[in-house]
């Protein structure tokens, strides 16, 4: 338990420190007055504006009360819109969250079946080749493999149009169909990179002692792989599993804007562009602690399947 509480403790001044040096770095980018009033502005508009947006206040003032307004989701009012963030923010959080889980699933249900199989039949033509191909894929990015995903599968193949994203209250069905390449494009490479981790971590177990233990005890190849190395081999993969989940958010920021997709991502864009720094900084958080969280599960699992971390 004292693990935990450790952990969760560095998590939280993580985020405490990032959360200031992001508030300050976006608070210096410009005078959203001048924005929205414009340069040709009164004196006078301009205090009474800088009063009602309590940009009069001293920094560290102005930072306490974003940061308490955003532990209640309470993250201000939209500079360009005058409508409160957390309305912009809502239905394209949930967009971007179902992409990186749908990617998360298919990098799961593609990288172990293949990491195992390739640990498996090592040294054989199947081996080699699916070591070629994962070599090929880790190399070409995530938006590449997006347009050659919309361009066979919606160009040629027409099973959905591109850019004609559908919500999912509108119809279910086609929400998922149109998500799922997406979600392809972002898991194809991070499965190459799991499948060869999940495999060379595989072959460095099966060489250790207590694997020729139990080949002594009369376990063929298979069942000492699956029975006792598969196990451990998994514990190193779980934490780039980790990494993989909070890195995909990330890129979903790239693929949503091939694929027209109405998430958090592309609001971010359009945020940065016209210095919406209310958006930006509730979205920049949101995206740290996502990232921050996700690792922090990740190191949990990992000292609770093997306790030799705690030590």
């Amino acid at each position: 338990m004292n693990f935990v509480i450790k952990k969760l403790g560095t998590l939280l001044l993580t985020l405490l420190v990032l959360s200031f040096l992001a508030y300050a770095a976006f608070e210096m980018v410009g005078d959203p007055v001048n924005l929205m009033l414009g340069t040709n502005a009164s004196p006078e508009d301009v205090a009474a504006l800088r009063q009602q947006l309590g940009l009069d206040k001293p920094l560290l003032l102005r930072y306490f009360r974003w940061l308490t307004g955003f532990l209640v989701m309470d993250m201000g009012n939209s500079y360009i819109y005058r409508i409160p963030v957390i309305d912009m923010i809502g239905d394209k959080l949930g967009i971007t969250v179902t992409l990186t889980l749908m990617g998360f699933a298919l990098t799961l249900l593609f990288s172990i079946p293949l990491g195992v199989y390739g640990a498996r039949r090592e040294g054989s033509w199947a081996d080699r080749m699916l070591t070629v191909v994962n070599q090929i894929v880790m190399a070409v990015p995530a938006f590449f493999v997006a347009i050659l995903l919309m361009v066979f599968f919606g160009v040629v193949l027409r099973l959905f149009t591109p850019g004609s994203f559908v919500s999912f209250q509108d119809s279910p069905g086609q929400y998922l169909l149109y998500m799922i390449f997406p979600a392809l494009s972002i898991a194809v490479p991070r499965t190459a990179m799991t499948a060869k981790m999940l495999r060379s971590s595989i072959l460095g177990e099966m060489q250790k002692d207590y694997v020729r233990t139990a080949y002594s005890r009369g376990h063929n190849r298979q069942t000492a792989l699956k029975g006792h190395a598969l196990k451990n081999a998994l514990l190193p993969v779980i934490s780039f599993m980790a990494s993989t989940m909070a890195e995909m958010l990330a890129g979903c920021i790239v693929i949503e804007q091939i694929f027209s997709i109405p998430g958090i991502g592309r609001l971010l864009m359009v945020s940065i562009s016209n210095r919406d720094i209310p958006v930006v900084e509730a979205i920049v958080m949101i995206l740290a602690v996502w990232v921050m969280l996700v690792h922090f599960i990740g190191e949990i699992i990992n000292e609770v399947l093997d306790p030799r971390l705690r030590a």
